[in-house]
Formats: C-alpha cells, structure tokens, sequence
C-alpha cells in the first residue's frame, strides 16, 4: 500500500486554496479572486472543499460541546460530593435519635413487602426480592436502576381506614403495577423470540430467575416519562408539595359537608420522590399519583358524597365504604379488606429546615447531573458519526485532486496567475500497513 505519511498533491487551479490535515479537522481556506468562468471540474472541487469545510465545522463544535459537558459534570460531581459530606456530619451527630426513628419505618416496610411478597411468582414480588433481600445482586443489573418500584411501596397513608379504601379503589393491579422512570426502561422489560413467544432469560423474567423466580401471568407498568403530569401550583411551604387543587364548591360557595381531600394529596411521599424523579423534574405526587387519582375526592361518608355528586368529576371515595370510579359508575357492596396496601407513614423525626434545604439541593444537583451526562452521551455519538463523514468526504477530496492534478487547468493558470492546492496527508494507519 502507497505511504500516505507527508504526501503532497499539488493541482493548478483558480478557485480558493484549501489545506486539509488528514491527522486533524482544521481547514483553511485561502480565498483567491475566481475567474468569471470555471470548468466542470473545477467547480466539482470547489463543491467539495465547501462540503469538507462545513462537517469540518460539524465535529469541531461536537468536540467543544464534550469538552463544556464533561467540565459541568465534574463541577456536579464536586458539587453532590461537598453536599454528601455536610450532611455526613449531620448524621454522625444525630445518629442515635434517626436511628431509633427509622426502626418503626423498617418494620412497617417489611410488613408491608412481606403481604406483597404472597405474589412471589409475580413481576411485583421479583422487584420487591430485588430491592430488599437481593439488593446487592439487583443493583448490577442496568434494568433496575430504571425501576422505582411498586405503587404499594413508593407511596404511604398512616390512617389505617384511609389506606384501606384508597388501596381498595386503586385495586390490585395498579397497587402491584411496577413504576419505570423511562420508556426506554419499559422496553427492557420484556423480550420475544421469532414465534413472538417471551424469553424468560432476559428482562424482568432474566431478573426473576437470577434470584429463582418465575413470573406468572400478566403485569402491569407504569411509565413516569409517559405520563402527563398535573400543570398547576403546589399548596405554599407544604414540605409535601400537595397539589393546590381548588376545592369543590357548592352554589353558594361553600365546601361541601364531610368533603375531607383529594385522595392524591392524602398520600405521604418520601422526600426522595418528590422532586426530579424524572427527566423534567418531576416528582411523584404530579406524575404517579395524580395519573392514578387525578381529583377523586374522599368524604367522610356515603351521603356526603351524594350529596356533592353534581361536583364530583374523576371520582370519590367515602369512609364508610362507597366509591364512585368516574361520574355515573358506582361501586356498591360489602367492604373487603385490600390485599395490598400502601405503606405507614410514621417514620423518622422531621428533618431540621437545613437539612431538608441540602437533601433538596442534592436532589436537584443528581437530576442535573443526569441530564448533562445523558447529552454528553449523545455528543459522543454525534463525534463518531461526524468523524466518519469528515474522513469519507476528506478522502473523497484526496482521490479527486489525485485524478484532476494533471487534467485540470483553468484561464487563469494559462496566463501564469494559478493556485496551488495543497493537502498534507498523515495516515497513520496506512503507514504502518505499508511498511
């Protein structure tokens, strides 16, 4: 093979000088007065050098764009480091009290999982297994670091009676259904063969046999990219972030009698999961919860709730058993106990107003910094696919000044006023293969 290393092809010509370095992306153009008229060929050349110029410029600006992302993924990561270490010392000083706090909350979790854990052979029961007694082993599989969980453990009522009917109005399924933040995440969940039939060694199935479980039956998932969350305000300084959804009103502008709350602002969320949970950043209560309840409202009884039927839109629940699923659906019946609730609520002290402030700063800092590392991912690929368009048009340049340095001669260069083109070529790869 030809050695490349230093070659010089040199072409008469009246359209702009172009220097091309096949080691690097820099191009310069040396502009030079054109002749009224130019050849076929010449302005084929020109065509081209315009056409390296400007993917030319293309990876350049993707190179430049990594080097800015990856500084502000650093910056980030300085940033949560600094914050994590604040609040190491904040725990290391109360250590004792969080500790006697979170024993009544690991115990209400474990009752809670071990109920759900009835649905062993169930994409429920693998996550639970997954993220409690096989923790260490979920967490080295990529699929689980998109599952948040199942409803039933992402949200928690402390009043017992409440629990029960917004478990029992929510049902089974959705109680059970398995949260993914993105769609991409669902995707992985399942995969088919050519029959159309589901490989049991990948996805959640793959996940469920790691630990020596099968999965049986239908599930059901719940996408927090797809979902439409609520657009409106949240009620001010509620450390919860409850939804400030205008009450229900009668004619004469009162709130109806027994009228408690929205059932989705009834549901205690974990600080973690209220804010930045998804790519926008979102929390849990605006996306998850207010897809599953939107405004159902809870009444203290059966003819309160009647009695406000004409301002009742998505639904309602009533204490003493009732529940209208959407106006003019009506649920009615002896009232049985939920197979699966929702979490308690009683937990650890709350949080000091400054350690809640960095719990939230870090939250904010890791949703930062996992949307600048999702677009330096994408600049990555953007480089490589630019890089090989420039080389291709670059060694389309090269072979056609190769086949024109002899043919082409233009007015000017027979009046003595020619242009040199000059292309420095260092391909080391070539070099080597030739030697």
């Amino acid at each position: 093979m030809t050695n490349h290393s230093n070659e010089q092809i040199y072409a008469q010509n009246s359209s702009p000088a172009l220097l091309v370095d096949q080691g690097w992306h820099d191009i310069t153009v040396k502009s030079e007065p054109e002749s009224e008229t130019l050849s076929q060929a010449e302005r084929a050349l020109k065509k081209l050098q315009e056409a390296l110029e400007k993917k030319g410029r293309i990876l350049k600006k993707h190179e430049e764009n990594i080097k800015f992302l990856t500084r502000q993924e650093n910056t980030l990561n300085d940033t949560i480091l600094d914050l994590q270490v604040t609040l190491g010392k904040y725990h290391s000083s109360n250590r004792p009290m969080m500790e006697r706090g979170n024993l009544s909350q690991e115990e209400s979790e474990v009752e809670n999982i071990q109920r759900n854990l009835k649905h062993t052979n169930s994409a429920a029961g693998v996550v639970c297994q997954l993220k409690t007694r096989h923790s260490t082993r979920g967490s080295q599989f990529p699929l689980t670091k998109g599952i948040l969980g199942i409803v039933a453990t992402l949200g928690k009522v402390d009043d017992d009676t409440i629990n029960s009917y917004l478990s029992s109005y929510l049902g089974k399924t959705n109680m059970l259904a398995v949260v993914c933040k993105t769609l991409d995440t669902v995707k992985a969940m399942e995969s088919y063969d050519k029959e159309g039939l589901v490989k049991k060694n990948s996805g959640i199935h793959g996940l469920g046999a790691s630990i020596g479980q099968t999965i049986d039956g239908r599930f059901c998932v719940i996408c927090l990219e797809c979902l439409s969350p609520y657009v409106g305000g949240f009620i001010t300084n509620d450390p919860q972030r409850r939804l400030d959804i205008q009450k229900p009103r009668l004619p004469n502008g009162e709130i109806p009698h027994g009228f408690i709350d929205y059932a989705v602002n009834m549901i205690y969320i974990d600080r973690e999961n209220l804010f930045y949970v998804t790519h926008d950043g979102y929390g849990l209560r605006e996306t998850l919860f207010y897809h599953l309840f939107s405004r159902v409202q809870v009444y203290q009884t059966r003819k309160d709730m009647m009695q406000a039927v004409s301002l009742i839109t998505d639904g309602a629940i009533s204490l003493d058993g009732e529940i209208i699923k959407s106006p003019g659906d009506y649920i009615f019946g002896a009232v049985e106990e939920a197979d699966v609730k929702f979490l308690k609520a009683s937990g650890p002290p709350c949080p000091t107003a400054d350690y809640s402030a960095i719990e939230d700063k870090i939250k904010k800092t890791e949703w930062e910094k996992e949307r600048i590392s999702d677009d330096l991912r994408r600049e990555q690929v953007l480089l490589k696919q630019a890089k090989v368009t420039f080389n291709a048009k670059r060694e389309e340049l090269i072979q056609f000044l190769a086949q024109s340095s002899n043919t082409v001669q233009s007015p000017a260069a027979r009046d003595g006023s020619a242009l040199r083109f000059q292309i420095k070529s260092e391909v080391k790869n070539e070099t080597s293969s030739g030697n």
